[in-house]
């Protein structure tokens, strides 16, 4: 199984970029990553939050492919301890699907299509974030889940 995280807009500072790319390189020795980044809507200052959310949405559909099991980072999702997210990566890798695809939207979140297809939510605390914040604490917790899969030391218990 593949997994890829998609998120909407650039981040330019160093030390996320990287933190994200420190664990996204550890995460190459358990699964097949792939971290794509979705470039800024440009003039949003034009748009108002419906029209950016749908244009990301369309950004974002274009990225998918129709076997994708699409989950989205949302501050209303399901909120999991790492053990049980390992878990749930488990099943997902059991189910046979080719790529689990988790999304972290724009500032306003996601448009009705991305809510419609999406397989699931999932929220990483009920503190609010930065979205570039999210990237970084999302790949540890990818990493941390195959570190718990694997009876390996990273994941104190």
């Amino acid at each position: 199984m593949n997994i890829k995280l998609l998120a909407v807009g650039k981040t330019d500072d160093k030390n996320l970029i990287d933190l994200v790319d420190n664990y996204t390189k550890r995460l190459g020795f358990y699964v097949n990553f792939d971290f794509d980044i979705i470039p800024d809507i440009k003039n949003v200052k034009n748009l108002s939050e419906a029209q950016q959310k749908e244009k990301e949405g369309e950004l974002i559909l274009k990225k998918l492919s129709p076997t994708d099991v699409l989950v989205l980072l949302d501050e209303n999702g399901k909120q999991f301890s790492s053990e049980v997210f390992a878990e749930y990566l488990q099943k997902h890798m059991n189910s046979g699907a080719k790529q689990l695809v988790f999304v972290i939207g724009g500032p306003y979140g996601f448009s009705e299509a991305i809510y419609k297809k999406a397989l699931g939510k999932i929220s990483l605390s009920k503190m609010t974030f930065s979205h570039q914040m999210i990237r970084l604490f999302f790949v540890e917790q990818l990493y941390r889940g195959f570190t718990i899969l694997r009876n390996e030391p990273y994941h104190h218990r």
